[in-house]
């Protein structure tokens, strides 16, 4: 372990998109003497002042308490994708095993508490202006994913009356993208199988132009910075984290040199469906359904109490990413191994 002294963070889901960027930035930063990341398998990868523990939220074998004993802050990332057909199982991971997190901050006596909730926990809402923070997260009830974050949201309701005395911080992150995690996404919303080389401009006749397919991305670095900033700064409750500008089809076809072509919403939904039924298609026609939905988020919170700003703009992020993808990109952990398809 790291002879540096500062504060000790513990994160987990520590080796997944945002986990592996938020540990990195945490190594980096002077005042942050030891990171201990939380994974269900040890990485080849560690950065200066990082240790690793093998932890399964699923489970209730492993002492969170011990694991969080001694930290300045506990900063919690995990969450299970997959089976979108068994919610029952996300649920394990991401509701119960959040509730267990939660109750051994407090029992461990952790003094502040970050937790990744998303733009999924929030109910719907306009694409033609921004909304800041006081949005209600109902989610959307039909999507796990939705519901799950918007559960976890009521949760933390509960636990600041409680334990009035941790600082509460929930991140509500856009759609998060970077160029290692590009095969960990193909797999989890693309399928195991897709080509990652057929994600070519040259290839794409035309782009589907959907009603309500208004969104907002941001890169996986600036959002870790985020996190930084939230465990640092003397701060509580929700930041919206996005970057400029919102992508739709307009904004992806000039970026990939295809023509927009209206595609009602219905039309796309079946193919979805079809798909997702027979097993082809692991994103869910429920999460397409919340997607066309969500708000788009103001991000002046951020800005004006974490001096917070994305370094990269939404359309430097997708290029990045989609490069990536036709590359097969990924990093040293299980959830982020590189697979190139095709």
């Amino acid at each position: 372990m790291s002879s540096r002294t500062g504060m000790r963070i513990v994160v987990t889901g520590a080796t997944g998109n945002v986990g592996t960027s938020v540990v990195h930035v945490l190594s980096e930063d002077p005042e942050v003497g030891s990171v201990l990341g939380l994974a269900r398998r040890i990485p080849e990868w560690s950065p200066p002042g990082t240790e690793w523990s093998a932890v399964d939220l699923a489970t209730e074998e492993t002492d969170l308490v011990e694991q969080f004993s001694g930290a300045d802050a506990v900063i919690h990332l995990a969450w299970a994708f997959q089976p979108t057909h068994d919610p029952a199982v996300t649920w394990s991971t991401n509701v119960l095993g959040s509730m267990r997190v939660f109750e051994a901050v407090a029992a461990a006596g952790v003094p502040a508490l970050v937790h990744a909730s998303s733009v999924g926990a929030y109910s719907p809402g306009p694409k033609d202006h921004a909304v800041d923070e006081s949005w209600p997260t109902h989610g959307w009830p039909d999507a796990a994913y939705c519901r799950e974050k918007a559960y976890l949201e009521r949760a933390l309701d509960t636990f600041e009356r409680e334990h009035a005395e941790i600082r509460v911080v929930r991140m509500r992150p856009a759609f998060l993208f970077k160029r290692q995690s590009a095969s960990e996404q193909r797999r989890i919303f693309g399928g195991r199988f897709l080509p990652g080389p057929l994600m070519r401009p040259d290839l794409l006749p035309f782009l589907p132009d959907i009603p309500g397919l208004r969104v907002q991305a941001l890169h996986t670095d600036d959002a870790a910075n985020a996190y930084r900033l939230a465990v640092r700064s003397d701060v509580r409750g929700a930041f919206n984290l996005a970057a400029e500008p919102p992508v739709d089809a307009e904004l992806l076809g000039e970026m990939l040199g295809a023509r927009p072509v209206k595609l009602p919403r219905t039309a796309a939904r079946s193919a979805i469906a079809a798909a997702w039924g027979l097993h082809l298609l692991p994103a869910s026609p429920h999460l397409f359904d919340a997607v066309l939905r969500l708000p788009l988020m103001d991000c002046t919170r951020a800005r004006a109490e974490l001096g917070w700003r994305p370094q990269r703009t939404a359309t430097e992020v997708l290029e990045e990413f989609l490069q990536g993808v036709q590359e097969g990109a990924g990093a040293r952990t299980e959830p982020l191994r590189g697979r190139k398809v095709g």
